[in-house]
């Protein structure tokens, strides 16, 4: 194919993606669309001919379930500990109340530790899963600012690293087109 002919098609090709670009746009709410003007639409549809956005994103989109995938399995880890330390907190107590049951005047003060114990119980292990909670976000904040820096030095438009929601979410309404077109 001559010169002029690869470009021609190249150019046949961008107007296609643009295009795709833009209708897909049109379905997102309107103060997303006032972020995607058209240069932004036309450099990402540019930056999608060869094949290497779609190719990053798709294998930062398998990372990303992974590493998702393997924090869900902690976090669900963590819960059964907590669940396994209940039910032996229920077991000894089901013990202390047999052990107490032929002394029903100690019964208001074993159910007392009991329910002290318990509290106690409840509290530990919602605030180290509150803290288990809070790592976990950290560590997906870290991962999306990672692949916002990625995407901005392979040059993908309209990728910088932010923590700005409205941006971020612009973002991954782009790796959405990108993923649908791929």
């Amino acid at each position: 194919m001559s010169e002029t002919g690869e470009k021609e098609e190249r150019q046949q090709q961008h107007y296609k993606l643009l295009r795709e670009l833009q209708n897909m746009a049109r379905d997102i709410p309107p103060k997303y669309q006032q972020r995607m003007p058209y240069n932004l639409l036309s450099a990402l549809a540019n930056s999608l001919l060869d094949g290497t956005v779609f190719d990053i994103v798709l294998s930062l989109k398998e990372v990303q379930y992974l590493e998702e995938k393997a924090l869900c399995t902690q976090r669900l880890r963590f819960v059964n500990e907590h669940r396994a330390q209940r039910h032996e907190m229920e077991k000894k107590h089901k013990e202390l109340r047999v052990e107490n049951m032929n002394r029903p005047h100690n019964m208001p003060l074993v159910e007392a530790q009991i329910k002290r114990e318990m509290e106690t119980l409840k509290k530990r292990c919602d605030e180290e899963l509150r803290r288990r909670d809070l790592r976990i976000m950290q560590d997906l904040d870290r991962k999306v600012m990672d692949q916002q820096g990625l995407l901005e030095k392979a040059g993908v438009p309209g990728f910088f690293v932010t923590n700005n929601r409205q941006e971020i979410q612009v973002q991954i309404y782009l790796l959405g087109f990108i993923c649908r077109l791929a």
